[in-house]
């Protein structure tokens, strides 16, 4: 079987508001960034590779009233803040040793995927790798599932996709995906050997 993981949130952290509250320590300016950066569609910008770091940060800046070098320095922060959960990785390599064929399909800016590619030993898991930034293309667009499946010849019926957002998960199960909610490791172990793949 063929099992398509995410990576923020599941194969690496992702926990913006301990960074945002790290850097900020103003409510109003934790809240600006949340919702007028990190909530905004110019994130989406940067996950689809087609909105440079820079720009966002001068858009954001005038956007939210906050100064662009704080913007700037917290853009640039997040890629540092993505680290392996060994949990997830250790449930990869055991995936795959059981002879299940292992993709990606991320939303990243492109300095968090280079900075992961540079940094993370766990890509030999993986036969193939969908990432935003690169395919200009986003979860939870039709296209981006589409893309994969037709990439690596995986067929709908015979793929699991694992995500920790629902509404990514939508899109998967239309195509015909099995579909699978990441909310922690020992959850998604568990839920795995219901599901016969352990």
């Amino acid at each position: 079987m063929d099992i398509i993981f995410d990576l923020g949130g599941v194969v690496v952290t992702w926990e913006p508001e301990a960074l945002v509250a790290d850097l900020f320590s103003e409510p109003v300016d934790r809240s600006a960034v949340l919702t007028g950066i990190i909530g905004h569609s110019d994130w989406v910008g940067l996950d689809r590779g087609t909105l440079a770091v820079e720009d966002a940060a001068s858009r954001a800046a005038e956007r939210t009233g906050l100064s662009r070098d704080r913007v700037l320095r917290f853009l640039k922060a997040v890629p540092a803040i993505l680290v392996p959960i060994p949990q997830t990785v250790d449930l990869l390599y055991r995936l795959k040793d059981r002879g299940h064929m292992l993709f990606c399909l991320s939303n990243l800016h492109r300095a968090s995927i280079e900075r992961l590619e540079r940094s993370c030993t766990f890509w030999e898991v993986f036969s193939g790798l969908a990432i935003s930034c690169r395919l200009q293309l986003c979860k939870p667009e039709e296209a981006v599932y589409q893309h994969l499946l037709r990439e690596y010849n995986l067929s709908p019926g015979q793929t699991l996709f694992v995500d920790d957002m629902e509404a990514n998960l939508v899109p998967a199960a239309r195509l015909g995906m099995r579909v699978l909610k990441f909310e922690n490791p020992a959850q998604c172990e568990a839920r795995l050997k219901a599901m016969g793949y352990l």
